[in-house]
């Protein structure tokens, strides 16, 4: 039976031999065993060394199952974590929900610091910043995933721990009144931060109340897109406003950070130190497609194994390019797969917009809105987009794209099936 393919680097995995798991995933894999009953009342561990059959014989874990089953089953005694959330050496968070209901997630107190370090180290554009004292701002849905995330009105002093603020009190950037986007760019210029990190439509919009204020930050130095799946169209008015590197940092809250790269570069890497991420044959017809299967490194707290995130990645010579969830990418009727990728190569080349988003209404209908400044000439960019779709389109200019209830984006959103 021939091994699973791996995301990682080889040295990453650990010596192979035999037939048996390279090492460093083997132990991981038994590690994760011994912290978790979940694993061994779902599928006991044979003893012994880990044969590739033995390891493909572990179930998967979904996303479904553990919102299902509830957090508590990941734990022997959950009176311990009980006590470790009221000594602080335990923290907790929730998922945003978009799938399947929201979901908690227990991390050990320290956790999310240590992996987002990992995470930087294994960027070059990243690396200068670690170890060394710096300021961060962060524009992104309340409920995001840093154990951080201010769930209370607190003024401007109150929301800068240790060099980072986080700018927006409340979701969906679309109905900040002026006011609150004078506060936003006020609080920005007096942190001057060497980062910017957010999800991407808020930081667009933020670079729209920058520019109309008339304001430069010329401090900053890098510019994190993460907590969803920006588009050129959103990276390009970042840009305008703040002319640094991009960097494309991707995971999820109950994993960590997996992902990290110069954004549009298709070059990510796995973040090594982080997560073993196994690549899972997706379509026939795309040998280079795959889903991926997480199993988190060092993690004490609900460790995951082959956990399925619902995530496409697509393998290129320089790296890898996330395409987004498997629910948000389409299949056209000649089997051509559509992603925010092929949309963003499909637009205009003088199409300007500050977000968008495609959804279908029918089989072979789909409603393109966008916000801009100006109207766009929708002939030439419907032609584009019924092309690459192989549907009828139709644009419409909208001054507000609300998000989903967890205040997060979707660019693509294909008819359920």
């Amino acid at each position: 039976m021939p091994a699973p393919s791996f995301a990682n680097h080889p040295a990453a995995l650990g010596g192979v031999s035999n037939g048996f798991l390279p090492e460093a995933l083997e132990s991981e894999v038994c590690r994760i065993y011994a912290r978790s009953p979940l694993y061994g009342l779902r599928h006991p561990l044979e003893a012994g060394r880990l044969h590739w059959a033995q390891y493909e014989a572990l179930p998967v874990l979904s996303k479904r199952e553990i919102v299902e089953r509830g957090h508590r089953v990941f734990f022997s005694d959950y009176r311990e974590v009980e006590r470790g959330l009221q000594e602080k050496r335990y923290e907790y968070e929730s998922t945003s929900g978009t799938t399947q209901g929201p979901m908690t997630v227990i991390m050990e107190d320290g956790w999310w610091n240590a992996q987002t370090e990992r995470a930087y180290l294994a960027s070059p554009l990243l690396r200068p910043f670690v170890g060394r004292p710096y300021r961060k701002c962060i524009l992104a849905p309340v409920g995001c995933s840093s154990n951080l995330c201010p769930y209370e009105d607190h003024p401007f002093p109150h929301r800068y721990f240790d060099g980072v603020v986080y700018l927006n009190l409340s979701s969906d950037p679309f109905v900040f009144p002026e006011g609150e986007w004078d506060r936003i760019v006020r609080e920005l210029q007096a942190v001057q931060p060497e980062v910017i990190e957010g999800e991407p439509v808020y930081l667009s919009l933020l670079a729209r109340a920058v520019a109309r204020r008339h304001v430069q930050v010329p401090s900053v130095k890098a510019v994190i897109l993460t907590y969803g799946k920006a588009s050129l169209v959103h990276s390009r008015r970042i840009a305008e406003v703040f002319p640094a590197p991009q960097v494309d940092l991707y995971g999820s809250t109950e994993a960590g950070y997996l992902f990290v790269g110069e954004a549009f570069k298709d070059d990510l890497q796995v973040v090594d130190a982080n997560a073993f991420i196994e690549l899972v044959p997706w379509r026939e017809a795309l040998p280079e497609v795959f889903q991926i299967h997480v199993t988190t490194r060092g993690r004490e707290a609900m460790p995951l194994l082959r956990y399925h995130t619902g995530d496409i990645v697509r393998r290129l010579p320089t790296g890898f390019r996330i395409l987004g969830r498997e629910r948000d990418v389409y299949f056209r009727e000649d089997g051509g797969l559509v992603s925010a990728s092929e949309v963003d190569a499909a637009l205009p080349a003088g199409f300007v917009a500050w977000h968008y988003a495609l959804q279908q209404t029918g089989e072979r209908r789909w409603d393109f809105h966008y916000v801009a400044d100006q109207t766009a000439d929708h002939g030439p960019l419907e032609a584009a987009l019924s092309a690459v779709l192989g549907a009828r389109v139709n644009a419409f200019r909208r001054r507000v794209i609300p998000p989903a209830a967890s205040g997060k984006f979707a660019l693509l959103k294909p008819l359920v099936r």
